[in-house]
């Protein structure tokens, strides 16, 4: 199976416009992921279905993830002058990151056995901007997963043919 960087550079190419973000993942199974913009994820998803490479033709896991707001510290080199000389100082850059939703899909293909390919859609926010594509369309065994998401995260999955609650009461207030 190919790289994901090369998995990446060819969606780029199939799908005019598409934004894609390579995710690192720090955990001991280092498995990265690749984080896809909204708009254009019906697309990738298709891409990834139908190229012949490729051929992810399964997916075999889709969760949902909260991400609440959080600080996060970075170090970063930066030439100052000290004492009339420029050095190279290595400073604390902090940065807020606003809260979010994700939908995270496992893709595998069993014609080619290979995989994971992880995708990863973002929320703007987890509030009222709560809304992302179903990929139902592309892979049949995502409704079951996507309305459990709705039911239990409140990602509101635009264009799935059943969305409705699974777990929780139909009176439950997100």
């Amino acid at each position: 199976m190919e790289t994901l960087e090369q998995i990446k550079t060819r969606i780029e190419a199939a799908v005019p416009g598409a934004t894609l973000q390579i995710v690192p993942n720090d955990s001991p199974s280092a498995q990265r992921s690749l984080l896809v913009d909204n708009s254009h994820a019906l697309a990738v998803a298709k891409f990834l279905h139908a190229d012949a490479e490729l051929n992810l033709d399964y997916c075999s896991n889709a969760t949902g993830v909260d991400w609440p707001a959080a600080e996060l510290t970075e170090k970063i080199k930066v030439k100052k002058v000290v004492d009339g000389v420029e050095k190279e100082v290595e400073e604390v850059k902090k940065t807020l990151r606003p809260a979010f939703l994700e939908a995270v899909y496992h893709l595998y293909s069993m014609a080619k056995k290979h995989g994971p390919v992880i995708l990863r859609l973002r929320t703007e926010d987890r509030g009222e901007k709560n809304h992302l594509p179903s990929l139902t369309p592309v892979w049949r065994s995502c409704e079951f997963q996507e309305r459990e998401i709705f039911d239990l995260f409140g990602i509101v999955f635009d264009g799935h043919p059943d969305l409705r609650r699974i777990l929780m009461w139909d009176g439950c207030k997100d």
